[in-house]
């Protein structure tokens, strides 16, 4: 579990990137961080593996204080996913991905067997170990940045807008990539993103931003699409326009995520997950 309680970070210029900011973040969930620029989300992601330390306040992780443990241990132990991968342009797949276990003490050895095991978890051929990140695809490369974030099997995995630089199509492979590794896997997730139906498709918890952090509404994607808190909630996810480009039908195998033209696009499992 993960706990923000009462988190502010201002900046020397003056920016209240966060004001005052508290949430539960539970365990072996997918909470998702939703808002437009500014809205302070990868921000708030950053406290985790401190990143961007708060300027009041404090982030707990299963009831400890992040601020007793050096940075350095702590980011070792949580997974971190980011936009266009982040990958060593000098290192191979194979390299990239060791990196992790290498610095957590694994030898060369156990290292690549970890890194290989992690790329057929998130659909990567073999073959592909000593290609360098140069010769893959935009969403191999995600792919690897994913496995790389699992490397050192962490509990707590950190994913700042992973999949905002792919094409929709490559898009839409990823985000059902991710679901079903969480089925298998049950990590606590913080997913950033601005996109409210990628926020609704992924996530247990969805959480509502405005600037400064400011909490707009959090639940379930279920609970805000039937009951958005107000307008300002309405308009952002799409409903006062009647023409939400996903929504909830409620079936005899469950809710589902489903386009305009009533076309499936996705499950939502949030009892298994």
């Amino acid at each position: 579990m993960i706990e923000f309680r009462n988190v502010t970070k201002l900046f020397p210029d003056g920016t209240i990137a966060v004001d005052d900011f508290s949430l539960v973040a539970p365990s072996r969930k997918i909470t998702v961080l939703v808002g437009s620029s500014g809205s302070g989300k990868t921000t708030l992601l950053r406290m985790v593996n401190r990143m961007v330390e708060p300027t009041s306040g404090g982030v707990q992780i299963d009831g400890e204080d992040i601020v007793n443990e050096r940075p350095v241990l702590l980011r070792r132990r949580i997974g971190y996913v980011m936009q266009n991968a982040g990958l060593l342009p000098h290192l191979t797949v194979a390299d990239n991905i060791a990196a992790v276990p290498k610095l957590c003490g694994s030898s060369h050895r156990a290292a690549r067997t970890r890194a290989l095991e992690l790329m057929e978890t998130v659909g990567l051929d073999s073959h592909m170990a000593d290609r360098y990140p140069s010769q893959l695809s935009g969403g191999q490369q995600q792919r690897v940045g994913v496995a790389r974030g699992l490397a050192a099997d962490p509990n707590i995995l950190l994913m700042d807008e992973p999949f905002g630089a792919v094409d929709p199509i490559v898009r839409a492979e990823l985000q059902q990539e991710l679901i079903q590794l969480q089925r298998e896997l049950d990590k606590t997730v913080i997913f950033v993103t601005h996109d409210i139906d990628e926020a609704f498709l992924l996530g247990d918890q969805v959480v509502i931003l405005a600037t400064g952090a400011k909490k707009l509404q959090v639940g379930s994607p279920s609970e805000i699409i039937e009951n958005p808190a107000d307008d300002f909630v309405a308009a952002f996810i799409g409903v006062d326009r009647g023409r939400r480009a996903l929504r909830i039908k409620h079936t005899p195998n469950g809710p589902v995520l489903v386009d305009t033209e009533g076309r499936t696009q996705g499950t939502l499992v949030e009892d298994e997950r």
